[in-house]
């Protein structure tokens, strides 16, 4: 697990465990001298379902396949391997269903690799403790947190930073499956731990965190970034797809508030002064980052509860009339609805709850965008929530023959919408929502994250 004392090298396949990359971009930066293999398992980026139900969103396939080329490219270079947020959000039991999968490699491939799990999953009384102690802060727009909130959550996980993992590693692990965790950290703890300067090694985790993402071609796949004492430098691993200034400073614009300041668990990144060279046609150098230490180490906290069941309907209307007069369909709609769940059913907007969305007009941005004009086809989404799925369910049907034949007022005719599928409801299941929005003061980095070891398997 050496590393030369000058340089660093840090290879992240893709943005993603699971999205896919190709074999010969992991074989070239092997070749290239990496010393790391970093790949992030997980995000919030599709909502609270996956922390809320401890699944994931990718296939075990998916996520096997890619794990079977970087095991063997780490047991071959003989470099570590790092996965953060495994299993999506970063559960416990999503760092277990990743942990199974490598084994069950590890085994096929007779690859004698010692692994290391990182459990980021936070009781609910440790939280509440921390929480009397004054040591729990909302982050804005979130308000101050209640221990009935706490209690409500089916899963809560500490967001860790470089510091599990750089303990994992220098206990001896070959590879580290870690719960959520920046996606930063991920990148970031094999330099440090090898002595690299925070700035350019936590700059440089940005930049890489989403494989290709800082190339000009995002789907050809990942990239390398060689960390020095001075700077950075960040090439492609495809041979058809370049680095350029532009193409690696905007990637300081994705998914931060601020464009040059990024916070972590131990500080915060400042880019301010950096400065963006080409080297060549495919590569960038980086210099002038620094990183500011933190006067008290924090642990973002993330927590998603159930808030009901939801059922869905789509149907799709081509009839020029309603589209020319969408508006006046939907006010009719929502009125003959919930009239309709009034007569038929005996609720009100304290039962239940509906969201009508039409795709095609202004389902995305809504009156930030109004149409100019009437489009040739809209999507009509109903979707209703309810305290059980039954309810929701018994809701959307009242809405079924709207959705097939409703005119606008001053239609003589009944028109034809057409049902995407049938049944034309479906039920979605537990509907989940984020609750925690937080950091807990820690006494230490580590504190909050469990690591087990696990040696590497004898084959006879």
């Amino acid at each position: 697990m050496s590393a030369p004392t000058g340089a660093v090298r840090v290879l992240s396949p893709t943005g993603m465990l699971g999205a896919g990359f190709t074999q010969s971009t992991v074989d070239r930066g092997i070749a290239l001298g990496a010393d790391v293999i970093s790949v992030d398992a997980g995000s919030t980026d599709s909502g609270p379902h996956y922390l809320g139900s401890g699944t994931a969103k990718t296939t075990a396939a998916a996520v096997a396949r890619d794990l079977r080329i970087l095991l063997r490219a780490a047991a071959q270079a003989r470099i570590p391997l790092i996965v953060g947020s495994c299993g999506t959000s970063g559960t416990d039991s999503g760092v277990a269903w990743v942990a199974e999968i490598v084994e069950d490699i590890l085994s096929e491939e007779q690859l004698d690799l010692s692994v290391a799990t990182i459990l980021s999953e936070q009781p609910a009384d440790f939280v509440k403790t921390r929480l009397r102690e004054g040591a729990v802060h909302p982050l804005a727009p979130t308000g101050p947190l209640d221990e009935a909130t706490v209690d409500s959550c089916t899963h809560v996980v500490g967001m860790m930073g470089h510091e599990p993992v750089e303990e994992a590693l220098r206990a001896g692990a070959d590879v580290v499956l870690a719960g959520r965790a920046t996606d930063t950290a991920v990148a970031a703890a094999f330099p440090l731990l090898q002595g690299m300067p925070a700035g350019p090694t936590w700059h440089a985790a940005k930049i890489v965190e989403c494989g290709g993402q800082c190339t000009t071609n995002p789907r050809t796949g990942g990239v390398l970034a060689t960390i020095d004492h001075t700077g950075f430098t960040v090439e492609p691993l495809d041979p058809d797809a370049a680095c350029t200034p532009i193409s690696v400073a905007a990637h300081m614009l994705y998914e931060t508030v601020n464009p040059f300041r990024m916070r972590e668990p131990a500080g915060w990144l400042d880019v301010t002064d950096a400065t963006y060279t080409a080297l060549d046609d495919r590569r960038v150098r980086v210099e002038g980052s620094r990183f500011i230490e933190a006067d008290q180490h924090t642990v973002k906290l993330e927590g998603a509860r159930i808030t009901g069941y939801e059922t869905m309907s789509f149907t799709a209307i081509r009839d020029e009339h309603i589209l020319a007069h969408i508006d006046e369909w939907t006010d009719l709609f929502v009125k003959v609805f919930t009239d309709r769940v009034a007569q038929t059913l005996g609720l009100d907007d304290t039962d239940y709850s509906f969201d009508l969305r039409r795709y095609g007009h202004d389902a995305v941005l809504q009156g930030l965008d109004p149409a100019t004009r009437p489009p040739r086809e809209i999507g009509v989404m109903l979707l209703v929530r309810a305290a059980t799925q039954q309810l929701a369910t018994a809701v959307a049907k009242v809405a079924n023959p709207l959705m097939l034949h409703l005119p606008t007022p001053d239609m003589a005719y009944l028109p034809s919408l057409a049902f995407a599928t049938s049944p034309a409801e479906t039920e979605r299941g537990p509907v989940y929502e984020f609750v925690l929005h937080h950091v807990v003061d820690t006494r230490t980095p580590t504190e909050m994250f469990r690591t087990t070891h696990r040696k590497a398997p004898s084959h006879d």
